[in-house]
């Protein structure tokens, strides 16, 4: 019996993954999408979405909250605290690209009332400062550079980066926006002199 319940544990989250990507999709195209349109998306009965999900509201809410787990775990995966501090820093760039290009309808309703979206962020916020005082100590940032400052520019180069990006579906696309944000930062635009 124990093994049944299993099954079905994990089918029904596979149905809620189902219906999340899907509900992604088609709000990215369209915000005022129905819950019939992201049902036939999914491939599953309207009452399959309404189970899982009581209102349109409820489904956006579950649908940021997934969104944001991905963005933790695309952080957590490069492992900014222990990997060498520049693959960690291309490798957090590619990632969080990933999610935000990905999942651009739910990354824009992550509410920042939220507390598990405000703890996610605190945690994110806290490895990206961590990675910057690494890259720092490394010479990769000179040693009078704000790190602050330096982090507002690098969510900012992130934020045009996946603005571009929304068209993309290859991988080795966003790994180079992923490269073109890293030089940024760290060689900026102008020429040397």
């Amino acid at each position: 019996m124990e093994t049944r319940g299993r099954a079905l544990r994990a089918d029904a989250e596979r149905t809620v993954r189902t219906i999340l990507e899907a509900a992604e999709r088609v709000l990215a195209a369209d915000p005022a999408a129905t819950m019939e349109q992201i049902a036939a998306a999914a491939g599953v009965a309207r009452t399959t979405v309404h189970r899982r999900f009581a209102t349109r509201e409820a489904l956006v809410e579950a649908l940021a909250t997934w969104a944001t787990e991905r963005f933790h775990q695309a952080v957590e995966a490069a492992r900014p605290l222990t990997s060498p501090p520049l693959v960690a820093l291309h490798q957090v760039t590619a990632n969080v690209l990933q999610v935000k290009i990905g999942w651009s309808f739910a990354m824009s309703r992550t509410a920042p009332s939220d507390p598990e979206a405000a703890r996610v962020h605190a945690d994110v916020l806290a490895q990206c400062d961590q990675l910057f005082r690494r890259a720092q100590e490394a010479g990769l940032l000179s040693a009078d550079t704000d790190l602050e400052w330096a982090r507002r520019v690098y969510y900012a180069l992130i934020h045009e980066a996946a603005e571009e990006g929304r068209e993309i579906v290859d991988i080795g696309a966003v790994d180079q926006l992923a490269a073109r944000v890293v030089d940024t930062l760290l060689h900026g635009v102008g020429a040397p002199v």
